[in-house]
């Protein structure tokens, strides 16, 4: 495999050794999408690579050469991998392949079910639905028309302007879209498995997107850290529920460090970590974008060659 061909690997491990530690040091309003573009692309790049590569690999082969009419020895000098490298590459793209649709099928799943659940619930008030359940319970419901759900259970567990704080932090993941970034990227995650951690961060980014979004609607974020704490307590001692794959619920893993964020001063927007991340992308995209153009060209003279001969 040609450097270009690496590039989108070595991307992928970059991004799962340092992308949680640059978004981080980032607004989550501006984290959030530049991790989850850098996901999918790198994703993308990834399959692309690995199936030039299997393609190179199976184009040595006397058979498949006489097919496409190129000559074998003109495609071998250009830098085509080995024919068991290719085998592993075609190996693994289909297996990966195999794991995103699995993952897009069940994100298809989720939003029907999302969808058919917002049906159920019946009316609401202006976006709101109050379920009578004791058990403390709040989260945001994606569908065309999103819900935001919460239990009579969990607005007497808290006072009322820390409902204010819940409310707002729910319709924050519907009004901008959160589920979206987390689906994507997880949808990355399985396309290719380096980028688990990153999609990890992008479900911790919407929390903290959210968080920011309430303590500013609120104007008090001691306020709202003393809220994400209770609501969180109360969850942890809620039963286990049914909510479908797409639902972001309030109180996830990781309360702590969110609350503590929320007792700082809020997060500046610092621009060389987006820098970094945008430039790490493009790394993996212009390697991909190489590797097409010179396989191509690669071919285009083969074919030349065969002809020739012929």
């Amino acid at each position: 495999m040609t450097v270009a061909m690496w590039a989108p690997i070595l991307v992928a491990v970059v991004l799962a050794a340092s992308g949680g530690s640059l978004g981080g040091r980032l607004h989550p309003a501006m984290a959030v999408p530049l991790l989850t573009i850098a996901a999918f692309a790198t994703a993308l790049t990834t399959g692309f690579v690995l199936a030039v590569a299997a393609f190179d690999a199976m184009a040595l082969l006397a058979p498949v050469a006489e097919l496409g009419h190129w000559s074998v020895a003109a495609v071998r000098p250009g830098g085509a991998p080995s024919v068991g490298l290719g085998v592993a590459a075609g190996f693994a793209v289909t297996v990966l392949l195999a794991a995103a649709v699995h993952r897009a099928a069940r994100i298809g799943v989720d939003l029907t079910h999302a969808a058919a659940t917002c049906r159920r619930l019946g009316p609401d008030a202006g976006g709101l639905v109050v379920l009578r359940d004791d058990a403390p319970d709040a989260f945001a419901l994606a569908a065309i028309r999103g819900r935001v759900v919460v239990s009579t259970g969990m607005l007497r567990m808290l006072p009322q302007d820390e409902r204010r704080v819940l409310l707002a932090h729910e319709r924050a993941h519907l009004g901008r879209g959160h589920h979206v970034y987390v689906q994507a990227a997880a949808l990355a995650a399985a396309a290719n498995p380096l980028l688990r951690p990153l999609a990890r961060e992008v479900e911790r980014g919407v929390e903290r997107w959210a968080d920011e979004v309430a303590a500013a609607e609120v104007g008090d974020r001691r306020l709202a850290a003393r809220a994400l704490a209770r609501a969180s307590l109360a969850r942890a001692t809620s039963r286990v529920d049914s909510r479908p794959g797409v639902a972001l619920p309030a109180g996830p893993a990781g309360v702590g460090a969110r609350a503590l964020a929320l007792l700082q001063p809020p997060p500046r927007r610092r621009r060389w970590p987006a820098a970094a991340l945008i430039a790490v992308t493009l790394v993996a995209v212009g390697g991909a974008v190489w590797t097409g153009s010179t396989t191509e060209d690669r071919f285009e003279h083969a074919q030349a060659t065969y002809a020739v001969a012929r």
